[in-house]
């Protein structure tokens, strides 16, 4: 870190404090960049994450969303590489993420959701993912946990869970031990460009920075128009719960065909309750907030499929931010902004994070990415 006066000079800022923004910081870093990473403090995706390592097509994405439904598929092959880039960072740092590829479930109570699962497991294994269709017999061989509504299921091999307490914890532990300056609790209000780099006005100064990486999820939008750069990366607050600790019981990750849920079990014993259920921006600072009907909403349809965890006593209830764009992630330098690079990643941000972060952290370098960033520029906005 360089300073002018009272204004610290760094090679790059990362803006965003979460998992890319981490680790994006981190791999900058090892490469001898002089990098600062901002965070503003205030929950968003990664520090509200339930963990969900997600690889077939979401059926909850798939019904808000169906004209983005192309736009999902033509990234679906980044997913499986999504998971082994994670299972490589976990081997990179040496410590355990609780990280468990035990498999996805997403299941189904009558014909008609079975016979959608039929028909999106054919295009997925078209896009090359590993899927089968399952009936209650089979179900009741892998997944005998499962209530007796449930009819059938699809099963995506490569899907399962970590817990994103712990691996944010280790990855950020790398990331200060490689040098990397952690602005907490700093909020870009406006980013300039020039011939001589970028100047960040923050809640707590002045930055000057080479380049600069915009990985602040829905926070990017704002950002990005002050540089005149359209991103429509828009919030969606999101509702979560979390069980008392209780014996081996949920190995998988489970999901629905028809109805937003989620379920998986950490190493701890705790049962995780996600999957979509709306919270809200509430105040001046939009805080995520919870509603009351989406605790009973979440808790009652978790019972229904997994009726062993009806006894469980709710320990915690919060509410986090899921950034939605077009179905794909917004990756790579930004046209006529030299300098400039956006790492907001597609749908299920936090399984495809670090991913994102390398194919951006190589682009920032100035190598080709292993993935062509093409179809993830910001100039498809326009």
């Amino acid at each position: 870190m360089a300073s002018d006066g009272n204004v610290a000079e760094f090679g790059a800022v990362i803006v965003g404090g979460g998992i890319v923004g981490h680790c994006l910081a981190g791999f900058l870093a090892e490469e001898g960049l002089d990098v600062a990473l901002i965070e503003a403090g205030r929950i968003g995706g990664s520090t509200a994450n339930a963990g969900s390592v997600h690889v077939q097509m979401q059926s909850r994405f798939m019904r808000l969303y169906p004209h983005l439904i192309p736009g999902l598929e033509s990234t679906l092959h980044l997913y499986p590489k999504a998971v082994r880039f994670w299972q490589a960072l976990e081997r990179k740092l040496g410590a355990s993420f609780d990280l468990k590829i035990t498999g996805g479930l997403m299941v189904a109570e009558s014909e008609e959701q079975l016979k959608f699962l039929a028909f999106k497991a054919e295009r997925e294994r078209s896009l090359g993912l590993e899927v089968d269709i399952l009936d209650r017999a089979e179900l009741d061989l892998i997944a005998p946990y499962l209530g007796p509504a449930v009819i059938g299921a699809e099963l995506c091999h490569l899907e399962g869970k970590l817990n994103p307490l712990i691996a944010n914890a280790v990855v950020r532990k790398w990331v200060s031990g490689l040098g990397v300056q952690i602005l907490e609790e700093e909020t870009v209000r406006h980013i300039d460009s020039g011939s001589e780099g970028f100047r960040l006005a923050t809640t707590k100064g002045a930055i000057r920075a080479g380049r600069v990486v915009l990985a602040a999820g829905s926070g990017t939008r704002q950002l990005a128009a002050g540089l005149g750069v359209h991103i429509p990366a828009d919030p969606e607050p999101l509702h979560m719960n979390i069980t008392e600790p209780t014996g081996p019981l949920i190995s998988h990750l489970v999901q629905h065909a028809d109805r937003p849920i989620t379920l998986k079990q950490f190493g701890t014993g705790q049962v995780v309750i996600g999957g979509g259920w709306p919270a809200r921006l509430a105040g001046s600072r939009e805080h995520p907030t919870v509603e009351v009907a989406s605790i009973v909403g979440n808790a009652t349809l978790a019972q229904h499929i997994v009726p062993e965890i009806g006894p469980l006593r709710i320990i915690r209830t919060w509410a986090g931010i899921n950034t939605t764009v077009d179905g794909r992630g917004v990756l790579g330098a930004v046209d006529g902004v030299p300098g400039l690079f956006v790492a907001v990643p597609g749908d299920a941000g936090y399984t495809l994070g670090p991913l994102s972060a390398r194919l951006v952290a190589d682009a920032v370098m100035g190598r080709r990415p292993e993935e062509d960033l093409a179809p993830y520029s910001a100039r498809r906005f326009g």
